[in-house]
């Protein structure tokens, strides 16, 4: 029996020291836990995890401070139950504090400080402002939670020292607080040292020296994953309120089959919780359609982004059966991504892919996952979880620049002051011309790059004249290759051999400094592939130049009628109509307020070697309505022929003025003639008009480009029409969105691609079902930016504002 019991005992005590060596080589240990209850002196357990109270921390922590003031609530209303009585105390900071750490191992650490504001005696907490810094990074600037929840704020930072200090300073009169603190070792593999761009795709940034701030750390599936459940402590926030297109996701939960392979992505990357939870494509979609499942998040413009993405394919059952496409901003991030590849045929096998996206002025970003042209299988795409994280920028900061609070400040105040837009819009015109003056007075002689002669650097925008000169041959009347309101736009050459596209304002233009400034100034903040790019400009000796992109092929309008060109088949025209509408929808939704172009005519689309399509002229472009807004008035500006019916009369302005004029185009390119051509019968001088009546009577082959013979196949006529007579609507309210036209001609594209009998020259019937409605999603933001990588690099941003080939307004 004493024999048995000992065997017994034995027994136990080796299964439990088995289970031991488990848990460790499958949990991550950290050489650095560093866990505090601030303001507490007793320690509070969450989860497995001791957060040590002041009475039990040891030598290896010393908190500097000039007054200790330990606050605490028996409030029973903390909403996080699962850690609650750690945020019922904080440590309150009168004065410059700071924290000291030993540190067991160099390297990258987590350094989480937690917030939830309380009323303790005379301290609202609420009310506090300060900022935290640590190895020259400044990780909160100004900070003051006013959260009803507690927030998190979790960076990473490279410590390659024994001693680590952190740094707490309130702010002028103020005071501040902190309810926990960690600064924990993390794994080696975690943080790469660097990473691939996508913005433009090819080069890498470093990390090592770099400060680093988790946004969101998202778990698709639409299911919470609390630290309990996660081998580092990290929460993950569910990915419902970031969708925008509910109605094209399904969401999975199948966390028993993943499948962590040797050598393969590990559970510190993330748990099975994540990687076994998906949002994927509805499967009750139709698998023709070419469509993305899209999250949008909220970011601080001007910083760099790190973003992971997790992948696990729970939904296959053998190998090879899921690829699809996956974007940042409509860059791609990874084209084709095929699962099976890339996890070496192994199902349910977790996989992760980092980004970088550079400096954005949008402080929107965009994730999606769609599907790919070159899928053998049936059409899917899926997501599992997802991560943002922030780069510290050139002076150090986590936070916005102080020079960007003092500019929101100004406007904010601006906006309060209530302004009347007539004395702001005089007040810019000032300001602008006073700003060129000094400039010039100030100008020093510059190379072709921008460089001033003596060496000192200046704006890589800011082209000498001299060199415009030299590459235009003085402005040689041999080079001109259009005209518009704003000038002369001639083909110029630099040393470099770089072609570009030099626009010379004329002095008499009424146009002038209000176009230059338009196009400088407001389309700085947008750069896109299907936006001609503004490569520079010069504004020396009373001088206003603007240098773009060379667009090879010229305006699509003097390649459908009017020019020598070769003619346009409908396949090509289609892809220059899905373009155009990409640069527009970028335009209308790629930041908080609104771009409306103005202007859209075939003339103001360019197309370049390959005849992608690209926006130009904005010149007249203005920014769109405020959230609460449904429209902004102004005076009307445009082209005739493309201007919307309801902005003429009312004077009243909204993106859905560019649809009624994209509808105008989407005629053009069908009809190939002009929008108004005097020398025609009268009935037939305005194109809407003579297009859509034939249209309503059925005579629809008799509006048909002859070029165009027996090319185009009915479905995709059917489907053409049917997104341009929308466009048209009257009412405003009426007209898709941009990313609906953009869906549709997409789809248009897709059923001329199919095999489907085309149209013969003797087809007199093609009636518009109106039985079947046009195909649209929920609202702009639920659609995609793009199917393609567009986004390009936004350190200036742009758009053409030229005429070309006697583009007259």
């Amino acid at each position: 029996m004493v024999i048995m019991c000992f065997l017994k005992s034995k027994f136990h005590f080796w299964l439990l020291f088995a289970l031991c060596l488990i848990k460790c080589s499958l949990e991550f240990d950290p050489d650095d836990n560093h866990l505090i209850n601030c303001g507490s002196p007793t320690n509070a357990s969450v989860g497995n995890r001791v957060f040590l109270g002041h009475s039990s921390v040891n030598s290896s922590i010393v908190l500097s401070t000039p007054h200790t003031i330990w606050a605490n609530t028996s409030s029973n209303s903390i909403p996080f139950s699962f850690s609650s009585d750690l945020y019922k105390t904080a440590q309150i900071f009168t004065g410059s504090s700071n924290y000291t750490f030993s540190v067991s191992k160099h390297g990258r650490h987590w350094v989480r400080l937690h917030f939830f504001p309380f009323v303790y005696q005379n301290y609202n907490l609420s009310h506090a402002h300060f900022s935290v810094s640590a190895l020259n990074f400044t990780l909160l600037r100004n900070f003051q939670s006013q959260e009803d929840i507690p927030v998190i704020k979790e960076f990473c930072l490279n410590i390659t020292s024994d001693k680590f200090a952190l740094i707490i300073t309130p702010s002028s009169k103020s005071f501040a607080f902190l309810n926990a603190l960690e600064v924990v070792s993390v794994p080696d593999e975690l943080i790469p040292d660097s990473v691939k761009t996508i913005d433009p795709p090819g080069s890498s940034e470093n990390l090592v020296h770099q400060a680093l701030e988790t946004v969101f750390r998202v778990n698709m599936g639409n299911v919470t994953v609390d630290p309990r459940n996660d081998t580092l402590s990290r929460q993950w926030i569910p990915d419902g309120s970031f969708l925008r297109s509910h109605n094209l996701v399904q969401f999975l939960s199948q966390p028993r089959t993943v499948n962590y392979t040797e050598g393969g992505t590990t559970k510190e990357i993330a748990p099975p919780s994540v990687y076994g939870t998906a949002s994927k494509l509805n499967s009750e979609l139709d698998p023709t359609l070419n469509v993305n499942l899209t999250w949008y998040f909220d970011v601080d413009p001007g910083f760099k982004y790190l973003v992971r993405f997790h992948f696990c394919d729970i939904i296959s059952k053998s190998s090879g059966q899921l690829m699809f496409n996956v974007y940042i901003n409509s860059w791609y991030a990874y084209k084709h991504l095929d699962l099976s590849r890339v996890t070496s045929n192994k199902l349910a096998s977790p996989y992760y892919l980092d980004v970088l996206m550079r400096e954005s002025h949008s402080n929107m970003l965009s994730v999606s996952v769609g599907t790919s042209s070159d899928a053998s299988v049936y059409p899917n795409a899926l997501l599992n979880g997802l991560e943002i994280i922030k780069l510290s920028n050139s002076r150090g900061f986590l936070d916005v620049d102080p020079e960007s609070l003092k500019s929101r400040s100004k406007v904010k105040a601006g906006l309060i002051a209530g302004i009347a837009v007539g004395v702001v819009f005089v007040i810019l015109i000032l300001a602008s011309a006073f700003f060129l003056v000094v400039r010039r007075r100030k100008r020093t002689q510059c190379d072709v790059y921008g460089n001033k002669v003596d060496g000192t650097p200046e704006s890589g925008y800011q082209f000498s004249l001299a060199a415009i000169r030299k590459a235009t041959d003085n402005f040689n009347e041999s080079l001109v290759i259009g005209v518009g309101g704003f000038g002369k736009v001639y083909k110029g050459v630099f040393e470099d051999n770089r072609e570009v596209a030099i626009k010379r304002g004329n002095s008499d233009s009424q146009q002038g400094l209000n176009e230059f400034r338009t196009e400088i100034e407001m389309l700085s903040h947008f750069r896109h592939r299907h936006l001609v790019a503004l490569i520079g400009y010069c504004d020396e000796q009373n001088e206003m130049i603007l240098i773009y992109e060379y667009m090879e092929k010229g305006t699509l309008k003097s390649h459908l009628y009017g020019s020598d060109n070769p003619s346009l088949s409908w396949k090509q025209r289609l892809e220059i109509c899905i373009g155009s509408a990409r640069g527009l929808h970028y335009l209308h939704t790629g930041s908080a307020k609104a771009v409306i172009h103005r202007d859209v005519k075939s003339a103001n689309i360019l197309l370049d070697e390959n005849l992608m399509a690209k926006v130009a002229d904005f010149g007249l472009s203005k920014a769109g309505p405020d959230i609460d807004k449904t429209h902004v008035t102004t005076a009307v500006k445009g082209s005739f022929g493309y201007l919307d019916p309801e902005y003429l009369i009312r004077q009243q302005l909204t993106e859905k003025s560019d649809v009624y004029s994209f509808g105008v185009v989407l005629f053009e390119v069908l009809c190939g003639r002009p929008v108004i051509d005097p020398s025609l019968p009268r009935e037939m001088v305005n194109l809407v008009e003579w297009a859509t009546k034939l249209q309503k009577k059925g005579e629809v082959e008799k509006i048909i480009d002859p070029n165009l013979a027996d090319q185009i196949k009915v479905e995709s006529l059917n489907k053409f029409l049917e997104t341009a007579e929308k466009c048209l609507a009257e009412c405003g309210l009426d007209r898709p969105t941009m990313g609906e036209v953009l869906w549709n001609l997409e789809y248009a594209l897709q059923l001329q691609e199919d095999e489907a009998p085309s149209i013969e020259s003797d087809d007199v019937s093609l009636q518009i079902d109106d039985a079947r409605p046009l195909q649209t999603l929920p609202s702009t933001r639920q659609y995609s930016l793009e199917s393609a990588g567009d986004i390009v690099d936004i350190s200036m941003n742009t758009v053409f504002s030229q005429m070309r080939n006697g583009n007259l307004k």
